[in-house]
């Protein structure tokens, strides 16, 4: 492996690392001493399905930022590097904006958790284009990012997801 995948997959464990520091540290938070709004609430029904579609959207957001989903909506041939990484920053941004209205919905800790994965997946985009040369191909980069979260393992995005998803399972019950 040359350093410049080193450096990829330090940064993908990097994310991992981060995205999982964040979300233990809110759940200690949560299992600290009970405020009183941490008493069990009764669900408004009225409410209910207004919850429900936002972890829906937010489920939705995540996939759609993973790189692979990023990638297949976005390439076209003939793009550079910098074209690409571009169009993936400002697609990610903007489904952003379009869900940030979401929050009022979910906890704090699954709001905590979209956004972390937010900033970092951007973060990764940036990190990867700027090794890359200014006249690079879009395939190069989607290569590398690729490569960068296949070696990673589990992903952020499906740690996010599961966050998610536990979420909204629990108030199904």
């Amino acid at each position: 492996m040359n350093s410049q995948q080193l450096l990829y997959v330090a940064l993908a464990i990097g994310v991992i690392a981060i995205l999982y520091m964040t979300v233990r540290d809110m759940f200690k938070k949560k299992t600290g001493a009970p405020a009183p709004e941490a008493q069990p609430q009764t669900v408004n029904p009225a409410v209910l399905p207004l919850q429900l579609q936002a972890y829906e959207r937010l489920a939705l957001y995540v996939d759609r930022i993973t790189p692979q989903s990023l990638i297949g909506r976005i390439y076209q041939p003939g793009l550079t590097a910098v074209d690409m990484q571009i169009s993936m920053v400002q697609s990610i941004k903007a489904e952003y904006e379009h869900n940030i209205t979401q929050q009022i919905y979910v906890s704090a800790m699954t709001w905590e958790a979209v956004k972390t994965l937010k900033e970092q997946t951007i973060s990764v985009i940036n990190q990867i284009a700027m090794q890359l040369p200014q006249d690079a191909p879009a395939l190069e980069l989607n290569r590398q990012l690729l490569e960068v979260f296949l070696q990673a393992g589990e992903s952020p995005a499906e740690l996010t997801a599961q966050i998610i998803n536990a979420e909204a399972k629990r108030l199904m019950r």
